[in-house]
């Protein structure tokens, strides 16, 4: 539509013809957008005509109406028209279609101007014009709610709608009032003015989000994020989920202060709830709050707030017979427990008390089990508490949270990734923020049951329980459950997070430490290896039996063999081979028999040898995967390698041996080799011939004489089995030698020189041992 028209639009929608106006509304909110015409239409003066047809039409005349005024303030115009005197009359006339209106198109329009008109103060405030105090945000809805007390609960309905546009508008109305809230901390004082007069300042925007919390807005969001309209509603989600971070952080920020009313009664409440008048002289208890009864914190509290602001005669006389140990029975280390919330603040509190008021039968029990035992062995629960809530406040990264985040082009491009960007950037557990710290306050105390812990060890219980939390909570999916995390963290094995706690802690070594253990590891290497080449070395030189199959030979040759003569004694076949290093390591040393013998035969015994020096290669059928194999299942008989051959291979019988299916094979290229001829084979001239085989019985002796042999011949070995024990020593030696790494130089990483040979420029030789 073109500015020319604009004229004929103000006729039409002034006339008294409904389908007229309507034509022309529908036109409207077409062409608002567009900031050349919206500024003519203004200077013509649309907006006097656009708040009548507002405050006096229904159906679709006035859903386009709202349209057109949530275009108009979309591109930064038309707000005049909630200036002024009649301006709270629109405004009024708004909340009312709100609370009182059903049709989806009409409550879009509506919650849409209102998100305008809330936000407006915000982006004011940020450099905009400032407008008349109390225009925009909440402060311009007081007027209109206070009329309509049921607004908020209704617009907190309409998240359940079905119309994903209306879900969205009503949430980021929601938003854009907590931002008013938080940003101006003076929240709504309307709806929570306190009973016993005004709320102190500061403290509004507190109890509004517990209004609006206790409306049902935690649950009903919660669902969304792990509903699949995602997509749809993906902005104002991520931006209360940043909110919920922004109000975490401002609670932690809130500094415990017993001279605040409601953080005196919070610290009452906490040892009302201990029962401490039913504590028998040795610190137990006697009876429980029976089911059904309230509470011992909530009566005395509900008392204590109607009797001149919590100065009853109980406490009065409760004061002046102080028990020495009233707070640390419950966990804090001194009796000042204020100080103690310096670092959590009022979020520890708040977390802590929550706790107390859905457990306190619970909570009583588990005072009353600590009480049983020595001093030195109770569980701090307030402590406890406090450690939690900090492991998820650094777990959900709260502090690098702010209100600007939400404008960062960067979220908006995760958001469009899906799948699973949004399983990384959406976190609806954060809406669980109780449930979560109860759940892990429970782990805390099993853990500290299961480790046995004392009160020396609160540190290390505290860093399995950030480990368990970092592992289940961190690696749940969007659409993951609640109930599901909490039944994780009540029944994740203790031995499970310990192993995880040890992986951590190395690549935190890695981290710190890692060119000075890359360095120690490639020592502890090369050292592993010598040691293992001198274990196998060693089992060459003990000997070992070796089974030899029978020859396979046909009929014809057996003919031609008997014809000759040449089948005699000594050619008989003969089912084992003995095999023995010398003692120089310079000649194996072998010979056939009949039967194994009682005693290792001895070097005299083994007539045939062969010289190292004419050893050209050794060949085996051993693979790596079948040798990875059978380390696994014969991993004690790897074990016992370390010391020597398992002896149960003597017992094999000549039935057993022939199955035997390894075989090691060594090649010569003659009796004597010359350089000459050690250079041809080098150049791959020259033909290699066998000269010994042999016939392992098992995997790990197949290993230690393959991986021996070549060790001997100056070659890296090759079979799963060796590298195995070749890890194995030299990763127990860097354990050794992490020993003597302190504790708190483990994450700090070594001191500045660390490792480096002092100089001996300017030193002489006269120097002394003292022994």
């Amino acid at each position: 539509m073109d500015q020319a028209d604009i004229p004929a639009l103000l006729s039409r929608l002034a006339s008294d013809e409904d389908a007229a106006r309507k034509m022309a509304v529908f036109k409207l909110q077409s062409s608002i957008n567009d900031p050349a015409f919206a500024d003519v239409f203004i200077g013509s003066g649309g907006l006097v005509i656009l708040r009548r047809l507002i405050m006096n039409t229904n159906g679709n005349t006035l859903a386009y109406s709202l349209q057109s005024l949530s275009r108009l303030l979309e591109v930064d115009m038309g707000w005049d028209i909630f200036e002024g005197p009649n301006a709270g009359e629109l405004v009024e006339r708004v909340v009312e279609l709100v609370v009182t209106n059903p049709l989806v198109n009409i409550l879009r329009g509506a919650m849409s101007i209102l998100v305008g008109l809330v936000s407006h103060s915000q982006s004011t405030a940020r450099g905009g014009t400032q407008g008349t105090p109390g225009t925009f945000g909440f402060r311009a809805l007081k007027p209109a709610v206070a009329v309509y007390p049921q607004f908020f609960e209704l617009v907190i309905i309409q998240l359940q709608s079905a119309d994903h546009a209306l879900c969205a508008n009503a949430l980021m109305l929601i938003n854009a009032l907590i931002r008013d809230a938080v940003s101006n901390d003076n929240g709504p004082t309307l709806l929570v003015s306190s009973t016993k007069g005004t709320v102190p300042p500061g403290e509004e925007w507190s109890k509004f989000i517990k209004k609006l919390q206790d409306l049902g807005l935690i649950k009903a969001v919660y669902n969304l994020m792990q509903s699949s309209s995602l997509q749809d509603l993906a902005h104002p989600l991520l931006e209360f989920q940043t909110l919920t971070k922004v109000l975490l952080r401002k609670w932690r920020g809130v500094r415990v202060d017993l001279e605040r009313p409601e953080h005196r009664r919070a610290l009452k409440g906490l040892h009302l709830a201990s029962a401490p008048e039913r504590r028998q002289a040795n610190g137990g208890m006697t009876t429980l709050s029976p089911p059904g009864r309230p509470s011992t914190a909530t009566t005395v509290v509900a008392r204590e707030e109607a009797e001149n602001g919590g100065e009853t005669a109980a406490g009065r006389k409760s004061s002046r017979r102080h028990n020495p140990e009233k707070w640390r029975r419950l966990g804090f280390e001194t009796e000042s427990p204020a100080s103690e919330f310096e670092v959590a603040g009022f979020l520890g509190m708040m977390d802590l008390t929550d706790y107390v008021r859905k457990n306190e039968d619970g909570f009583q029990k588990l005072l009353l089990e600590q009480s049983s035992r020595p001093l030195n062995e109770r569980c701090p629960v307030a402590r406890a508490s406090l450690a939690v809530t900090m492991i998820l406040y650094e777990h959900f990264e709260v502090e690098k949270c702010d209100l600007d985040d939400i404008r960062n082009g960067g979220y908006y491009q995760l958001i469009d990734g899906g799948g699973k960007a949004h399983d990384k950037l959406f976190r609806p557990l954060l809406l669980q923020w109780s449930r979560l710290h109860t759940a892990g306050l429970h782990a805390f105390f099993r853990m500290w049951k299961a480790t046995g812990a004392t009160r020396y060890d609160f540190d290390k219980v505290a860093e399995l329980v950030r480990i368990l939390i970092d592992q289940v909570v961190g690696q749940a999916s969007r659409s993951k459950d609640v109930l599901e995390v909490e039944d994780d963290l009540h029944e994740y094995d203790s031995g499970r997070l310990r192993e995880l706690q040890m992986d951590l802690l190395e690549l935190s070594f890695e981290d710190q430490w890692g060119p000075h253990l890359f360095q120690v590891r490639e020592e502890l290497k090369h050292e592993a290896l010598q040691f293992v080449k001198e274990q196998r070395i060693r089992c060459l030189l003990q000997g070992s039996w070796f089974s030899k199959p029978q020859p396979h030979r046909s009929n014809h040759s057996r003919s031609e063999s008997l014809k000759t003569g040449q089948d005699k004694g000594s050619r008989l076949y003969q089912p084992w081979r003995f095999a023995k290093l010398s003692h120089n390591r310079r000649y194996l040393h072998y010979a056939d028999f009949a039967e194994q013998t009682e005693h290792d035969p001895g070097l005299e015994a083994l007539t045939e040898k062969i010289d190292l020096m004419s050893i050209s290669s050794v060949v085996s059928n051993v693979s790596n995967g079948e040798d990875a194999a059978a380390a696994g299942e014969n991993g004690s008989q790897a074990s016992s390698s370390l010391t020597s051959l398992a002896k149960d291979a003597n017992s094999t019988t000549s039935a057993t041996a022939n199955k035997s299916t390894t075989k090691i094979t060594i090649y010569s290229l003659s009796e004597t080799v010359s350089p000459e001829l050690a250079s041809l084979a080098a150049a791959g001239k020259t033909k290699e011939q066998p000269i010994l085989t042999l016939h392992p019985l098992n995997h790990s002796l197949a290993s230690e004489w393959l991986d021996g042999l070549l060790m001997l011949l100056n070659q890296a070995p090759i079979t799963a089995e060796t590298n195995k024990l070749v890890t194995l020593v030299s990763e127990y030696g860097l354990k050794i030698r992490l020993l003597n790494v302190r504790a708190e130089a483990a994450d700090n990483g070594p001191v500045p020189g660390a490792g480096q040979v002092p100089s001996r420029e300017g030193l002489d030789e006269d120097y002394y041992y003292e022994l």
